[in-house]
């Protein structure tokens, strides 16, 4: 997540610098072309600009869906944090000796609830893993100069940037040895983490540590966590539709195509001649523009790909982690995750 109040205009020429090369020298190129009489074509500006508001309609539309799937899975997130600490709440006030007769220790019961607890924060890293797994769709996932710029993109403004961070989020630290070595080569190891919680409060309740109507709470919360884990599986691993991802790009490429054979012709006419040479700088703009809609879009669409506009799920999950540690009164707590380079991951 980029939480800079703006974009520096050196980040900006680094981000969209090689598209301002490749439109600067198609423009200069076709105005070389009529410059030279090579060529004597005029598109009537007309058509071009009712093509220019279609494509900025559907290119509009496009942003507006890839912004919803961005702000989904940040209420997704939102409400895994609100979960998370309802969780803690009630592994630290629901488990006590109130209803058994065969008394643990209070050192056992702090054991317990550690152990769910850091069970929990286990299955937070192990779901944010899976997230970053990539897609066919996605940029990293893509041949050629696509795939090499995603991730260049990852190592510089992305998940690059916390690798010291990960290090102390491996999901052995907070599940016990056995436990990690059984759950880890299963599938969707953050699906069996939230199941063996469920069969930890079976155990619970056999041994009278919580009664029905606590262990039913608590199951309903682990039900609500594989809700929330499903609609960011949902996200992830179903695509904004590609007939609309992909066809605004071939009618970005359209209208940049048509727009210097109406835009330069109209500019030529100017008196005193430099209307020819204007048009280099004024189509290269407005077909600058319109890449950056269709590029915004397409980088936005995938809140989960490791980016600087990812959800900062790192820095999400390391809140409830210590949230959840302070409650089991531990003071040795890791730093909270710091935006680095205007990114917070």
């Amino acid at each position: 997540m980029i939480i800079t109040k703006g974009i520096s205009l050196t980040n900006l020429i680094k981000w969209t610098g090689m598209h301002i090369l490749w439109l600067t020298a198609m423009m200069t190129s076709i105005v070389l072309l009529y410059h030279y009489d090579i060529i004597d074509v005029k598109i009537p500006w007309l058509p071009v600009s009712v093509i220019g508001t279609a494509v900025a309609f559907y290119v509009g539309f496009k942003n507006n869906q890839a912004y919803d799937r961005m702000w989904e899975a940040r209420k997704i997130w939102g409400g895994i944090i609100n979960d998370s600490r309802t969780w803690g709440m009630m592994v630290d006030g629901f488990l006590s000796n109130q209803f058994t007769t065969d008394q643990k220790s209070e050192s056992e019961i702090h054991s317990i609830k550690k152990r769910l607890m850091y069970r929990h924060i286990g299955w937070l890293y192990a779901h944010r893993s899976q997230l970053l797994v990539p897609t066919p769709w996605e940029h990293a996932s893509q041949t050629g100069h696509i795939g090499r710029t995603a991730k260049y993109y990852q190592k510089r403004y992305g998940v690059g940037l916390v690798d010291d961070e990960i290090t102390r989020t491996e999901l052995k630290l907070f599940l016990p040895d056995a436990e990690h070595d059984r759950l880890i080569n299963h599938v969707n190891t953050a699906t069996q983490i939230i199941n063996e919680q469920s069969r930890d409060l079976k155990a619970l309740r056999k041994d009278n540590l919580i009664d029905d109507f606590r262990h039913m709470e608590m199951a309903n919360l682990l039900k609500s966590f594989y809700t929330l884990q499903g609609k960011n599986e949902r996200i992830k691993k179903f695509p904004l539709p590609r007939q609309y991802a992909n066809m605004s790009r071939y009618f970005v490429a359209i209208f940049i195509i048509l727009l210097p054979f109406s835009m330069i012709p109209e500019l030529m006419s100017l008196e005193g001649g430099y209307g020819i040479w204007l048009s280099i700088p004024l189509t290269a703009l407005i077909g600058w523009v319109y890449v950056m809609m269709e590029v915004i879009g397409d980088y936005s669409e995938n809140p989960f790909q490791g980016m600087a506009n990812d959800i900062p799920m790192l820095s999400l999950c390391r809140v409830i982690e210590i949230d959840l540690r302070e409650m089991l009164g531990e003071t040795s707590l890791p730093p909270s995750v710091q935006a680095k380079e205007g990114v917070l991951m």
